[in-house]
């Protein structure tokens, strides 16, 4: 049997698919259309009662949610694929950036998407937009001070936070100012997106983001 995997192109989907393509497992994508908010319907409910995206289904039938949480379950399953470093002091790093993206990172793309969901009055929500943006970018260079590698987050190479980087970093409409002010987490997704097993995914989700744009 294979896994599967419920999501949607360009969402967090993505940095699943990623891993499942690092490790070369066999997996099946059902698509959760957002536009149509397929997510709310009651059908997907059955398969993760929070309504959100991205859900993995393994072979034995267990249901996994949350990005962050899908992306550690897949590597203590597949520990040959190397997407964590078998150096403890480099795992921790690993470890502590990725749970700082979903942590510290991720929450402010729900915030500049749907601000009038945290608006107490909608004349305020550019505001509250404005603001997630703003910690958003602060934020992501804190990320951008701490890659240690050439072009991976880590010294000793690639490693599964690299996938989560890349995928979160896409988004909050910062394509003008990423650039400029995050070199090398650009030159990080310009790595991931050219990786063997990753480059088909990630040419799927992100047309509009091709390696080639960075060079």
């Amino acid at each position: 049997m294979s896994y599967i995997l419920y999501g949607h192109r360009r969402s967090g989907s993505l940095a699943v698919e990623l891993a499942l393509a690092e490790i070369g497992a066999d997996y099946e994508i059902r698509d959760i259309d957002l536009a149509t908010e397929a997510q709310r319907d009651d059908t997907y409910a059955a398969v993760n009662p929070q309504r959100k995206i991205p859900a993995l289904v393994t072979p034995a039938g267990e249901t996994l949610t949350g990005s962050a949480a899908i992306l550690l379950t897949l590597e203590a399953r597949h520990p040959d694929a190397g997407l964590l470093p078998q150096d403890q002091a480099a795992r921790a790093q690993a470890l502590r950036w990725l749970l700082f993206v979903a942590t510290e990172i991720y929450p402010m793309v729900e915030i500049n998407d749907y601000p009038e969901r945290f608006a107490p009055t909608p004349n305020v929500a550019p505001g509250v937009r404005e603001v997630a943006r703003a910690r958003w970018r602060v934020r992501w260079q804190i990320v951008e001070a701490e890659i240690a590698g050439d072009p991976y987050l880590l010294s000793s190479g690639f490693c599964l936070t690299d996938l989560y980087i890349a995928v979160v970093s896409r988004w909050a409409q910062q394509d003008a100012w990423r650039p400029d002010n995050l070199r090398k987490v650009e030159a990080l997704t310009v790595a991931v997106s050219k990786r063997p097993a990753s480059a088909p995914v990630w040419a799927r989700h992100r047309p509009d983001v091709s390696p080639d744009r960075f060079e």
